[in-house]
């Protein structure tokens, strides 16, 4: 086989050719439905940040593959979207069997630290010391589909989704639901009240740094056929209760940052807004709502299959891939000891770490 040889770009500087294979490969490889595989999630993280590049994998000087990350200031290279992305991989055919060893070898990058890696894509599977899953939603078959589905496996939840929706519907002024609401209004509630929210949790602010506001904003102003950003909102007469910005392909709407009224908690409102969603895409044929990884409790409830990720690093001998390995063995090791929920102290504390650095690594 011939030797792959290994460019570095930003994704504005990818050539013609580079970009129509891009989007070749991901209209035929069926896991790679996602936005954060679209070429224009890739230049809306460009516009965020300065970091953005894209490596461009080339067999006799034909691109076969792509892998964009952040290359970052702090620490080792991160995927794309640093610590807000969901879902990250190789871009290229489902036939197409890449190394992802010799892939950063060739592209002289030291380590590459990932969090949420196509197990599906060997490279990753290998490497992955943590696996787990994210959730989807499955609209395939149009939304009763999915609700019949769900109904047969969780009838006390969506009979409760039910009769919220009763509720709503039996206050004065009703309710309604706007899947792309363009209004700077919901778009600065969703920002303010999700601000609130992670002041109210005592969770890191990801919009404390400018980036990621930045992202977002670009992401609001992209719309074509295949990548567009989705502001959707539910009002309760003439206020708005609840507000989600996310992203969507021709295939799949990914469900990224909820926020909610908490004046109108009691109603459910962001649980039924994401239902709202999931009915408004199925009619405009998206076969799915990706609702990501984490053990929420809607998600499990909501979601009809998983798609598997995986958490690791791949790395070259550098001073950087010791330095992991140590840090590894030593979570490993007190994972292991009888001392209860204390020895799951140290993990977390080195996952919190490489997410803040991740964020100041811009």
């Amino acid at each position: 086989m011939t030797r792959l040889t290994v460019d570095i770009k930003r994704p504005s500087e990818l050539s013609s050719l580079e970009r129509e294979a891009w989007k070749t490969f991901c209209a035929a490889n069926p896991v790679l439905g996602s936005p954060y595989f679209a070429l224009e999630f890739a230049e809306c993280c460009e516009e965020a940040r300065d970091d953005t590049r894209v490596l461009v994998i080339l067999r006799a000087a034909r691109p076969v593959g792509f892998l964009p990350l952040q290359i970052g200031k702090i620490g080792c290279v991160r995927p794309l979207g640093g610590p807000l992305g969901d879902l990250h991989g190789l871009i290229c055919e489902p036939t197409t069997e890449l190394d992802l060893r010799e892939v950063l070898a060739a592209a002289h990058i030291p380590m590459f630290d990932f969090n949420s890696g196509l197990v599906s894509q060997a490279s990753f599977a290998e490497a992955a010391h943590d696996v787990e899953g994210s959730w989807v939603i499955d609209l395939q078959d149009g939304f009763e589909a999915w609700q019949a589905a769900r109904k047969s496996v969780a009838p006390k939840v969506m009979k409760n989704l039910r009769t919220r929706r009763r509720r709503l519907e039996e206050l004065e002024g009703g309710f309604r639901f706007v899947m792309a609401d363009t209004s700077a209004h919901a778009f600065e509630t969703l920002i303010e009240w999700k601000r609130a929210q992670y002041h109210r949790t005592n969770v890191f602010d990801v919009f404390s740094v400018d980036w990621t506001r930045r992202l977002l904003e670009a992401i609001r102003r992209r719309e074509s056929d295949s990548f567009y950003g989705v502001c959707s909102s539910l009002y309760i007469g003439d206020k708005i209760a609840a507000v989600h910005f996310g992203m969507a392909t021709d295939r799949l709407c990914h469900y990224w940052f909820p926020a909610y009224s908490g004046d109108a908690s009691h109603l459910s409102p962001g649980l039924l807004l994401l239902v709202e969603m999931s009915k408004t895409a199925a009619e405009l044929g998206l076969q799915g709502v990706e609702l990501g990884p984490g053990n929420y409790g809607f998600k499990k409830d909501l979601a009809s299959y998983q798609v598997g990720i995986g958490s690791g690093y791949i790395g070259q001998p550098s001073m950087q891939l010791i330095t992991r390995q140590l840090t590894q063995a030593v979570v490993r090791g007190i994972e292991t000891v009888p001392i209860g929920p204390i020895r799951d102290w140290p993990g977390k504390a080195v996952r919190k770490l490489d997410r803040l650095a991740g964020f100041y690594a811009a």
